[in-house]
């Protein structure tokens, strides 16, 4: 019904979708717009990248050889008398100049930025999603604990897959057999569940033991012990070099915080009345979680992951520098850096170039990241 016929007055405040609400707010965070800005135009480039340098004939070949024009400094002309009508540059000039072997560093740069932007991505999409589903297990099934033979089925899989992965298929299969059926002998209704009474070695099995909290929370504090480059060099140096293995590796190596982050809000979200009251109308806990906890903890998470992409690019780029990341002939900015410090004085460029690189997108990240992180807050947001 309208407001005149009710006689009240019409509302002044103009209506916003919680999309307009948050961009207005994010737009007076000079930085943080800039940050964003800068990220757009990174992938944007490392997009474009990715279809100019890839295929049989790409536009531009980061790969190609040109010993007559090793060296050159960026934007100089191509000495055309000695080279063949494809090896010239496309836009005529060197852009970012070429490096020992003659390659056009502007090319590698493009290649390089598709490496780095899907290293930093996808390693951050594991770590957040384990993260969450260890923080998510840890604030909201904590206080259950967990019994003996729970913890012994575990380790018997853990221990068949450890063997499997390190190539040990005959003892790896044993375990992981074993470990299911006992599995399934345990939870079927003719196994330890479905007796009432038991000898007294099957008893012991049904002892309960640690909490779900102290058990992952423990581990946790296990992983914050190493230093996780030195643990990812280890792991890197052991396994074949790819970039799939890399960005296996930096996620499974970083997860720790976001468990940290989604476990706090899970502690205080299990106690709101909002969860009281879906429980009493017998909601699920699966339910309770994705539908009703999980959108209300995102929020750290969101600027956790925002941050990590810059942690994973700023590792990819030491592991690719110390030899140890991306394999060539992939070009990645951490493996240009490296080459270029050969050069250092006589082709400034091949290690200035890339550094900066690097150094404006994580920049470009930690300033997003930060933005997020006070949009995000109440409490910081009203400060500004």
């Amino acid at each position: 019904m309208p407001y005149r016929a009710l006689g009240l007055e019409e509302p002044t405040a103009p209506k916003r979708t919680r999309f307009e609400e948050f961009w207005r707010l994010f737009r007076r965070n000079r930085m943080a717009l800039a940050g964003l800005v800068i990220f757009a135009f990174f992938f944007g480039s490392a997009v474009i990248g990715l279809m100019l340098t890839s295929g049989n004939r790409p536009l531009f070949d980061p790969a190609l050889v040109r010993l007559q024009e090793k060296l050159r400094p960026p934007l100089a002309m191509p000495q055309a008398a000695s080279l063949k009508p494809e090896e010239r540059p496309v836009v005529g000039r060197y852009l970012f100049g070429t490096d020992d072997l003659g390659r056009d560093v502007f090319a590698r740069m493009l290649q390089g930025a598709w490496v780095s932007l899907t290293v930093g991505f996808v390693a951050v999409g594991i770590s957040v999603a384990i993260g969450i589903l260890m923080g998510g297990l840890a604030g909201f099934y904590g206080h259950h604990r967990i019994r003996l033979e729970q913890l012994l089925v575990t380790a018997v899989l853990l221990a068949g897959a450890g063997l499997l992965a390190a190539g040990w298929r005959i003892s790896g299969v044993w375990l992981l057999a074993a470990g299911h059926v006992w599995l399934f002998w345990s939870i079927s209704p003719w196994g330890i569940r479905g007796r009432k009474s038991l000898p007294a070695g099957l008893r012991l099995l049904r002892k309960n033991t640690l909490m779900v909290d102290t058990l992952i929370m423990r581990f946790v504090d296990i992983m914050l012990c190493f230093p996780s480059f030195f643990l990812i060099l280890t792991v890197v140096a052991l396994l074949p070099a790819n970039i799939y293995n890399i960005m296996i590796v930096i996620g499974l190596t970083s997860w720790e915080g976001t468990a940290r982050f989604v476990r706090a809000e899970f502690l205080s979200l299990r106690e709101r009345d909002f969860v009281s009251a879906a429980r009493a109308l017998g909601v699920g806990n699966l339910r309770i979680i994705f539908r009703h906890m999980m959108p209300n903890a995102i929020a750290p998470v969101l600027v956790s992951a925002t941050l990590g992409v810059a942690s994973a690019i700023l590792t990819e780029a030491g592991l690719s520098f110390l030899g140890f990341g991306v394999p060539p002939p992939h070009a990645t900015w951490g493996n240009i850096l490296s080459d270029g410090k050969r050069f250092i004085f006589d082709a400034p460029w091949l290690t200035f170039i890339p550094g900066a690189a690097i150094l404006i997108v994580v920049l470009s990240f930690n300033l997003f990241g930060e933005g997020l992180r006070d949009l995000l807050n109440p409490r910081l947001r009203e400060r500004k």
